[in-house]
């Protein structure tokens, strides 16, 4: 029986260490290629090690080191402005979605999974948020409407549902009021589901371009994906234009190598990110598979 047991676990061991290489390998590959000459990704291809270190990719990436970390800034302050805001608005709507003798949370419900059926669409949004709301060209564009999200409201709520009503009822004994109830008890209890929510929201705000794209002018307030796309495109050009990158004066443009380095910069602060959250990630996963 134990050696059976061993067996399985050995088994396991190797099926675990195979997945683990087959999401590594390619994260490995994309730093090597980003570190590597552009003339040898297109002699030898992709290789776990650089035949030539070089670091032009990065330079090209960090050609304007100001504008660099402005985007960087821009990001960092409304990804985690919208993490904080939009997690605790997530909270508080689903709190009461999730008590039974709350009268109209059937209602609110429905009116809020019909928001997700149907949208307004781009134009009406982007006249409501420009002429309206005023939030073209400011930091609040990337923020207020990214706020709430009824997918993550249902989550929550869910997660909340699964609390046992004996807790509540314990505290309202002891003089505790529903504000007590949600901060101190409810949250508490509800970490991997809190944490799952912010951690999708931090990473869909991570990689927000379409905002820039759309609704800001202003240099000094694109994000920075937007701002590294601009970046390949300006290499594209030069690419394709034999006069411009003359006018450049290198008589190598790194294209390839340059959209890795790209994904490298990115994705290195959500990486960095990730580990803080990792203990409640699987769990919070779970949550949509508890009761509707």
């Amino acid at each position: 029986m134990i050696k059976k047991l061993k067996g399985k676990q050995i088994g396991l061991n190797i099926v675990f260490i195979i997945l683990s290489l087959i999401f590594i390998v390619p994260f490995l590959t994309l730093l090597s290629v980003s570190l590597s000459k552009e003339k040898d990704v297109w002699e030898y291809g992709y290789r776990l090690i650089p035949k030539n270190f070089d670091l032009s990719a990065y330079k090209w990436v960090f050609r304007n080191p100001g504008q660099i970390l402005q985007a960087y800034k821009v990001t960092i302050i409304f990804s985690v402005a919208t993490t904080v805001l939009g997690t605790f608005v997530t909270a508080i709507a689903a709190y009461p979605l999730a008590q039974k003798g709350f009268k109209y949370r059937n209602i609110i419900s429905g009116v809020l999974f019909f928001s997700m059926m149907f949208g307004a669409g781009v134009v009406p949004t982007y006249i409501w948020e420009t002429q309206y709301l005023n939030l073209g060209n400011t930091i609040w564009i990337y923020i207020l409407p990214n706020l709430v999200n009824v997918t993550y409201i249902f989550m929550v709520r869910t997660f909340f549902q699964g609390i046992p009503e004996e807790i509540s009822e314990a505290a309202i004994v002891d003089g505790a009021g529903e504000f007590t109830i949600f901060s101190r008890i409810v949250l508490p209890l509800a970490k991997p589901a809190i944490a799952t929510i912010a951690l999708f929201i931090f990473l869909a705000q991570w990689n927000n371009w379409y905002t820039s794209m759309i609704y800001i002018t202003n240099d000094k307030l694109v994000s920075l994906q937007y701002l590294l796309q601009r970046i390949l495109e300006e290499i594209e050009l030069l690419t394709s234009d034999e006069v411009a990158a003359q006018q450049v004066g290198n008589t190598e443009i790194p294209s390839e190598t340059v959209r890795m380095a790209m994904a490298v910069t990115v994705a290195g602060p959500a990486l960095f990110v990730f580990p803080f959250f990792q203990k409640y990630f699987v769990k919070g996963l779970t949550i949509g598979g508890v009761k509707g």
